[in-house]
């Protein structure tokens, strides 16, 4: 169905939805960030407080996103505005430092042989998280060519790199959780790590164009 065939009700209601996931996505994020950084904290899991500070970078592209909705609504071919683009500089800026903290940290922890306390909790967030965010993305693709919406398609799409982020998480608190492997939380922080170079860089390059996202959203 494309949008020129909606009715002005239905695209109401469509972006309506959009906005409204776009709003349930920085709540999320803010809440998964806060119980993420706090049992990273609390049984020494590098992997689960990086990915929590990730979730809390993730928050300020999530306010780009939902203004990134309301200005399509308004006029579905307008560019990417100062808004957006501040948003995606301020998210690709932290991301960078967050690979600078995690990577010289997990370096650090490999060096002294430092070991969780447990990372049940790891395997828990990210089980929750992989079928939140796969929820959102089902839910914003089928947004997204209701409305005939590339924008949404891809905010759709980049989604997916919470996923991967969170699959890591799952794989390496999980072995360490079976095995008591040493060494296996800080692999898991140095693949975050790589996946939040990756958007880091890909923040940035949106920036300066008004493409939405280098994954292939059709």
């Amino acid at each position: 169905m494309k949008s020129m065939t909606l009715s002005v009700t239905d695209k109401r209601r469509l972006y309506k939805l959009a906005l409204g996931l776009a709003i349930f996505t920085i709540i999320y994020n803010i809440a998964e960030g806060l119980i993420s950084v706090y049992f990273g904290y609390e049984d020494e899991s590098l992997t689960l407080f990086g990915f929590g500070v990730d979730s809390f970078i993730e928050v300020v592209s999530g306010l780009g996103i939902a203004h990134m909705v309301l200005r399509t609504q308004q006029n579905p071919e307008s560019s990417r505005d100062n808004f957006e683009k501040t948003a995606l500089r301020i998210t690709g800026f932290s991301f960078y430092i967050l690979v600078v903290g995690l990577v010289t940290t997990s370096l650090y922890n490999i060096w002294t042989g430092h070991k969780p306390v447990t990372t049940f909790w790891g395997v828990i967030i990210s089980t929750a998280s992989i079928l939140i965010m796969w929820a959102l993305i089902i839910g914003k693709k089928k947004v997204g060519k209701q409305l005939d919406s590339e924008a949404i398609l891809a905010d759709a799409q980049c989604t997916k790199v919470c996923i991967y982020m969170s699959i890591i998480l799952l794989i390496s608190s999980g072995i360490y959780q079976l095995t008591n492997l040493p060494y296996i939380d800080s692999i898991g922080t140095l693949g975050l790590a790589f996946l939040s170079f990756r958007e880091g860089q890909e923040c940035f390059e949106k920036a300066k164009s008004n493409k939405y996202c280098s994954c292939d959203h059709k």
